[in-house]
């Protein structure tokens, strides 16, 4: 079903510059765009790309106005990738399937587990005792919810997502090893979507708490006790270990591990791969990877890198005797 530029821009605002009339039959990216699609430009960087784009309409920041009308029709605003963003919600919308029964048969939702009347639970969803599912909330196929978790409003949970799994509690006895009893539950607020795969565990004695607005990938390990704070964003294969607090606003890249019982202040952003060791009480960027480089030249590298200690002690002794030499 085509849209019209026109019904575009009164949905979503921005200065349209061209046929308000003409038909987008599909969203593509600025370099395979077709005459009868709707692309847009994420970086100046890209102009080359504007410039030969079929596209029929791109979407553009201001101040690459004057080159997007040049080519042809486009639609002007102030944040060109936030525009496709919600312009992707539009069109979702507008091209949605009908709704399939809200509880599929093959789901298993105990008695005692409450699902609110407008939420979806997918085939071969497992909703235990005492879980609570909020409004227009969507569990996808394979989902599982265990027992006295909670689900706030407006979540997306992917395929095969597990929500209250015990965590990894575990203590020495004569060689061998002691369960302890996972007694607390996961509690996820508003907005909050999750990755395939992705498993948030149950907390020992008080909860696992994700706040709202988080966004997390696919086959993500969330462990038992960890708080994330509100808008946080992790990429996929990131690890958190258990009692960790994640503070909001903060982003972690793919592949990274953040040990447990550290404290990550608000506006902290980690980059792909990073371990993180310790604790981090400001906010920015933080990098923790050992550059990839040939194997020989790397493992060259990694010799030296084992004796930085001593050669630090080495200095050290050796500037403290020339301290010594230099008093009278």
């Amino acid at each position: 079903m085509a849209m019209r530029l026109g019904a575009i821009v009164e949905a979503l605002g921005g200065e349209l510059v061209g046929d308000p009339e003409a038909a987008i039959e599909r969203l593509a990216p600025l370099q395979s765009a077709m005459p009868d699609a709707l692309a847009f430009l994420s970086h100046p960087k890209y102009q080359k790309e504007l410039a030969a784009s079929r596209a029929a309409c791109v979407i553009v920041s201001i101040a690459m106005k004057a080159p997007a009308s040049a080519r042809g029709a486009c639609i002007v605003t102030a944040d060109p990738y936030l525009y496709f963003a919600r312009l992707t919600q539009l069109w979702k919308a507008q091209h949605a399937r009908p709704v399939a029964e809200r509880i599929h048969p093959s789901a298993v939702i105990d008695v005692e587990a409450s699902v609110d009347p407008t939420a979806h639970v997918g085939a071969l969803c497992v909703v235990e005792r005492g879980a609570r599912i909020g409004a227009d909330t969507v569990l996808k196929s394979r989902v599982t919810v265990g027992e006295d978790c909670v689900i706030g409003a407006r979540c997306l949970l992917h395929p095969g997502v597990v929500i209250g799994a015990d965590g990894f509690g575990l203590a020495p006895h004569e060689g061998a090893w002691v369960k302890i009893e996972q007694l607390g539950a996961v509690r996820i607020g508003n907005d909050v979507e999750i990755g395939a795969n992705t498993c948030i565990d149950r907390g020992a004695l008080e909860d696992t708490v994700i706040e709202d607005g988080v966004k997390l990938d696919n086959l993500i390990q969330i462990g038992h006790n960890v708080r994330v704070g509100k808008h946080t964003a992790m990429a996929g294969c990131v690890g958190v270990a258990g009692s960790a607090v994640i503070g909001a606003h903060c982003t972690i890249g793919g592949g990274a591990i953040v040990l447990g019982h550290l404290t990550l202040a608000d506006g902290v952003h980690i980059s792909a791969a990073t371990v993180v060791t310790r604790s981090i009480h400001k906010p920015g960027q933080y990098t923790g990877m050992f550059p990839i480089d040939d194997n020989a030249a790397w493992e060259k590298n990694a010799a030296t890198l084992k004796q930085l200690h001593s050669l630090r002690e080495r200095l050290k002794a050796l500037e403290k005797t020339m301290q010594q030499d230099k008093t009278p």
